[in-house]
């Protein structure tokens, strides 16, 4: 390993991977950065002097040839969401599956350290709180199973041959500046506030008590730093093997609670009037427990990560006024 650290970056188009480009280079500024995207969501082209090059995982030789000199991979394409991965289930496995395994297996030939998020969808439907990585894996979902394969994989090929982070991540929230443009992604949050901003009325699936724990896309991107941090160091002594970690908060609201929140704070904020309806759920690979407490103390302890951001704090900032 030189002196300073080269970490290479996939998915950095897109709304995670842009912004932990962007604290690389705001946290090490002497670290040699390398950003990989295929363009199917991401939209951001360029991270402060960092140009976001246009590499698909699927294609084994072309990504090796760019993931070449890194000490650590930050393992962040994917096709992402319930949604998205029923709908486009072959892309979903060639994407998740297959573009993670080749990461992968580059990192095991070179032995190049790893960081990657496996979501909470691999847990399913829980029935014991706290939530912590070591629960039974039970997907309930497309999106989901093929985030088991890709935890199965990275935990078989790191084994004597490289160091590795497996992060469970809660749900997303929040978004972000990059070179002036919003980065941006339409979660339960993000899609509350934005009805809330057009007049719409905000629709709640039923039976709108269900649960999850939310993370601010700042605070995850924030934890890819600590674990770089941390990788380079189990790079550098020869460390191999997995550890990992939730990344989480102690914010677990219901979703009906999460409404009523964006509903009050528009309302005083921007003196907006906005319905909150519950609807029909269309979703049945979803988990409606109506708590979803998450034990994140290993960030804590063993990267020195805690989250920063807060619902309440990211929604009356999404809908402050100008002025």
């Amino acid at each position: 390993m030189t002196d300073s650290p080269h970490v290479a970056v996939t998915g950095a188009a897109g709304y995670i991977g842009s912004r932990v480009v962007h604290e690389l280079q705001t946290q090490h500024p002497d670290w040699e950065v390398t950003a990989l995207d295929n363009y199917y969501l991401g939209e951001v082209r360029e991270v402060g002097d960092v140009t976001v090059d246009h590499v698909d995982i699927r294609h084994r030789e072309d990504l090796e040839a760019a993931l070449d000199g890194a000490d650590v991979v930050l393992h962040l394409a994917a096709i992402s969401g319930v949604d998205d991965c029923d709908d486009n289930p072959d892309r979903a496995y060639e994407v998740n599956v297959v573009g993670t395994e080749n990461v992968a297996w580059y990192c095991r030939k070179t032995g190049t350290a790893l960081a990657f998020p496996f979501s909470m969808a691999v847990i399913g439907d829980p029935d014991e709180f706290p939530i912590h990585v070591g629960m039974d894996r039970d997907p309930l979902n497309w999106y989901g199973r093929t985030k088991v394969l890709n935890e199965q994989a990275i935990d078989c090929y790191a084994e004597g041959a490289f160091p590795a982070h497996q992060f469970m991540v809660a749900n997303l929230y929040g978004e972000h500046v990059m070179n002036g443009r919003t980065v941006s992604k339409n979660t339960v949050i993000n899609f509350f506030v934005n009805r809330a901003l057009s007049g719409g009325t905000l629709t709640v699936y039923e039976p709108g008590t269900q649960s999850r724990n939310f993370v601010h896309v700042k605070d995850v991107a924030r934890a890819f730093v600590c674990s770089a941090e941390r990788l380079v160091e189990q790079h550098a002594d020869g460390e191999t093997g997995v550890e990992k970690f939730e990344i989480a908060t102690d914010e677990d609201p219901s979703v009906m609670d999460v409404a009523e929140l964006v509903q009050g704070i528009a309302r005083e904020e921007r003196d907006i009037d906005t319905d909150v309806e519950l609807v029909e759920n269309p979703r049945s690979g979803e988990t409606l427990v109506d708590s979803f407490e998450v034990d994140w103390s290993g960030a804590r302890e063993r990267l020195g990560w805690e989250p920063q951001e807060s619902v309440e704090g990211s929604v009356r900032e999404l809908l402050a006024t100008d002025d």
